[in-house]
């Protein structure tokens, strides 16, 4: 019974996701997370090839909070940012885009005694991320990525 409600707030996240995702995805632009935290904040996060802009932000913020009010969805605040230089990679796709870049990834389960990998991304083919680690070729699954992050380079 106590799982539940927990439950049902899960589920309502989720909704809540896949409608953003779907509006943020018409505007032209890439959902790249969603988070909501206390307070009724409520985060989003975005991106586009050529980077994202503040009128790229009030875009999407007019947007939203317009069809948040038609679908009656609860918030207090909402703030609509980049993920930054170090952007958070969370799908496949995300990995393909980056290749060449420098990630640091956090494993669900230890690899090679290691839950902490730093390196270059090389590819990504059929679920298993490839990534020269020290100049040491390491091929990872992505199902066992638990965090995974861009390192940026100055």
């Amino acid at each position: 019974m106590g799982f539940l409600p927990v439950f049902y707030l899960w589920v309502a996240i989720m909704d809540v996701v896949k409608l953003v995702e779907t509006t943020v995805t018409g505007l032209g632009y890439e959902l790249v997370d969603v988070e909501r935290s206390g307070r009724g904040m409520l985060r989003v996060f975005i991106d586009k090839s050529e980077g994202i802009s503040v009128e790229d932000c009030q875009v999407v913020s007019n947007q939203l909070t317009r069809l948040f009010t038609v679908e009656n969805i609860d918030y207090d605040r909402l703030e609509i940012s980049s993920p930054g230089l170090d952007r958070p990679l969370k799908k496949e796709a995300d990995f393909i885009r980056f290749a060449g870049e420098k990630a640091q990834l956090k494993l669900r389960m230890p690899m090679a005694g290691r839950k902490s990998f730093t390196g270059i991304i090389v590819a990504v083919s059929e679920g298993v991320l490839q990534m020269n680690v020290d100049e040491v070729p390491v091929e990872i699954e992505l199902a066992n990525v638990d965090k995974a992050r861009l390192v940026p380079t100055f």
